[in-house]
């Protein structure tokens, strides 16, 4: 089989399909298809390899409920969608994760209802 009945097989497979097939290259080969896309951008933002890139999801992260925690429980409660038990646990039990992968506007705002309530909170 030449390169052009490769080429010709990829472009006539299904997403499903060609998704397994990466899957199995890398399982076969002991590759990951992600890593080159990743050594790929670091050189084309012009940076050096110690440079970290721009962080594009967030994670809120409670990491106190502070003194007012039925204020924090119920902004919990108004940025998920969890009920009062699980609201409250998540609160008690700090650090939790609140929300994750968040755009940074969004994450930003939700961190600032939660400490207006009253509790400490991260992002990540």
């Amino acid at each position: 089989m030449d390169k052009e009945e490769i080429m010709e097989a990829i472009e006539n497979m299904t997403v499903l399909e060609l998704a397994e097939l990466v899957e199995e290259l890398e399982e076969k080969f002991d590759v990951s298809a992600a890593a080159p896309v990743a050594m790929a951008g670091a050189p084309a933002a012009g940076g050096d390899a110690g440079d970290e890139e721009e962080q594009t999801a967030f994670d809120v992260e409670i990491t106190s409920g502070g003194d007012k925690k039925i204020k924090v429980i119920k902004a919990v409660r108004e940025v998920t969608d969890l009920g009062l038990k699980d609201a409250k646990a998540l609160v008690d039990e700090a650090p939790n994760t609140v929300k994750e992968g968040l755009e940074k506007e969004e994450a930003e705002e939700i961190k600032e209802q939660l400490e207006e309530a009253g509790a400490t909170v991260e992002l990540k």
